[in-house]
């Protein structure tokens, strides 16, 4: 897991949007147990009550639960309900770059083409 001290983004969501990410992916499976708040806070260097607010985060999403004595575990995933929310983050993203593209004067020609460049979309 990468932190970066130095980022505009706070630790604590550093840590749940990896731990997101790899869940939407398969990476941890349903099932799995995330690493100990302390443990994970002590790799980090970072303060427990910064771990636990990821792990928070991430069990208000639903993405994992607590189980006392144990620690958080990944619940199952509904696989259509991941691909929405990847649809709503692309949604977002793609908002942003449309209000910077309209910003600095880029037609939509222009966006199309660098969307083209940038990826190549199955």
């Amino acid at each position: 897991m990468k932190i970066l001290q130095n980022s505009d983004i706070p630790i604590y969501k550093q840590i749940s949007t990896q731990f997101r990410e790899e869940i939407m992916n398969g990476t941890i499976k349903e099932g799995e147990y995330l690493p100990s708040i302390r443990g994970l806070a002590k790799d980090l260097k970072i303060s427990v009550i910064t771990t636990m607010k990821a792990y928070e985060e991430l069990a208000e999403e639903g993405l994992v639960s607590a189980v006392q004595g144990k620690g958080y575990i990944v619940n199952p995933q509904d696989r259509e309900m991941i691909r929405e929310q990847h649809l709503r983050q692309l949604e977002q993203h793609l908002l942003n770059a449309i209000e910077s593209a309209r910003v600095a004067g880029v037609t939509t020609g222009e966006v199309i083409n660098m969307i083209k460049t940038l990826a190549t979309i199955d």
